[in-house]
């Protein structure tokens, strides 16, 4: 341990993150069980309809989730039969499109999600829910910053 670690701030915001992103990820998935899908899914599904033809590496940036890891989540959806794959525009990219099933599964896990997200959000509270988000896009502004990453 060097000596400036001993007075960072506790707890690691990192692993403070991760830990809720965990809890939050298997309440929706708990949601979504029925449809078929989980929370990573859907959320890679609901970017791939934000950007209809464009290239994967946009699909990753809304994200915020490197390419392999989209590639693979991608993979198991195009097995599901609730995405395509296709080239690119340009040849040398790869785009997403979203299959009939895969709308259809999407509005089967819609009501679930929904039920979820009202519920948590008023427990939680609203104004509390939007201030977090900023608080959230900060963090995440910051930590780009520190790494210079996008």
């Amino acid at each position: 341990m060097t000596p400036n670690s001993a007075k960072a701030p506790r707890p690691c915001a990192c692993s403070s993150v991760r830990k809720t992103a965990r809890v939050l990820a298997r309440t929706f998935d708990v949601a979504l069980a029925e449809s078929g899908l989980n929370i990573t899914q859907l959320a890679v599904m609901r970017a791939v309809l934000r950007h209809p033809r464009q290239p994967l590496t946009r699909v990753a940036e809304d994200l915020a989730m490197d390419r392999t890891s989209l590639y693979r989540a991608l993979a198991a959806l195009e097995k599901q039969r609730w995405v395509t794959l296709q080239d690119g525009s340009d040849g040398r990219t790869r785009a997403a499109s979203i299959t009939a099933a895969g709308e259809a599964v999407l509005s089967q896990a819609e009501p679930g999600w929904a039920r979820t997200q009202h519920a948590l959000i008023e427990r939680f509270g609203a104004s509390q829910w939007q201030t977090l988000v900023a608080e959230l896009r900060r963090l995440a502004e910051c930590a780009q910053e520190l790494h210079g990453s996008e």
